[in-house]
């Protein structure tokens, strides 16, 4: 499992967020979710946004914190990074109520 966590870096209502993603495949990322409890409607189309207070959890379980460039450097080798306009096109979908 190579499952990547970044610095929280962005500000959103009050918190810093970092980034969570796989640098093997969208389904480990959501197995990865799943296992530690984040609702699908904190997938972005390539990522998941993780609040800071929720990032030294993360660590514990399993992902490996690296720096944002490492990050988008290991989404894009493996190919899994979306451009803008797919994740925003990813955003206006209707998110999935279940996780199949």
């Amino acid at each position: 499992m190579t499952i990547l966590i970044d610095e929280a870096r962005w500000w959103h209502r009050g918190e810093k967020w970092c980034h969570l993603v796989s640098d093997v495949s969208y389904d480990e990322l959501h197995d990865f979710a799943d296992l530690v409890g984040i609702p699908r409607r904190g997938f972005h189309g390539d990522h998941y946004d993780i609040p800071e207070s929720y990032r030294a959890q993360m660590i514990s379980t399993g992902a490996t914190p690296v720096e944002s460039r490492e990050l988008l450097r290991r989404l894009r080798s493996a190919g899994l990074r979306l451009s803008p306009a797919q994740r925003r096109a990813h955003k206006a979908e209707p998110t999935p109520t279940t996780h199949d």
